[in-house]
């Protein structure tokens, strides 16, 4: 299936689209592309915020971009594989009977699957700046991400629908 319909698929049923996607067989250059593709979204969802920004506060918006571009294209990759390996130790001490990889296509797609709701944030932060609906979306964005997280985390290591 194309990326953009297991993304809507994931709304409705998170565990399938995982469990179709760890069927198609480990291939680490997959999961690159969906966490990049994930790193990307996010750096694109903040550029309304940072125009935003600079307009009010005299920056360049090059600088601003260019920092955004460091730390969420370039470091944030790193961290999310740090925390899928945290997350594998943990539910390997749990008794799960998933790998490393399963652990982060799990973290990696639900991060691209929520990008849509990330992507909303960016604008209402561009638009509406701080306050109630920011931080509402911000909230759901959130509690999306961890849906997707923990329903790919438990078909991966549990194997539950």
């Amino acid at each position: 299936m194309a990326v953009s319909t297991d993304i809507l698929a994931t709304y409705r049923r998170p565990q399938q689209v995982i469990a179709r996607l760890l069927l198609m067989g480990p291939r680490e250059d997959r999961l690159l592309a969906i966490l990049m593709g994930g790193c990307t979204l996010m750096f694109i969802a903040q550029m309304p915020r940072l125009a935003r920004e600079s307009h009010l506060t005299g920056q360049e918006l090059n600088m601003l971009l260019g920092g955004a571009l460091l730390g969420i294209v370039f470091m944030a990759p790193l961290a999310l594989y740090a925390l899928a390996w945290v997350s594998h130790l943990i539910l390997r001490a749990l008794g799960g009977q998933g790998d490393g990889y399963q652990s982060r296509l799990a973290l990696f797609w639900a991060f691209l699957a929520a990008t849509p709701i990330l992507l909303l944030n960016g604008l209402v932060a561009g638009f509406i700046g701080q306050g109630s609906a920011l931080n509402a979306v911000g909230v759901f964005w959130f509690l999306i991400f961890v849906w997707f997280w923990i329903a790919g985390l438990r078909q991966a290591y549990w194997g539950k629908s």
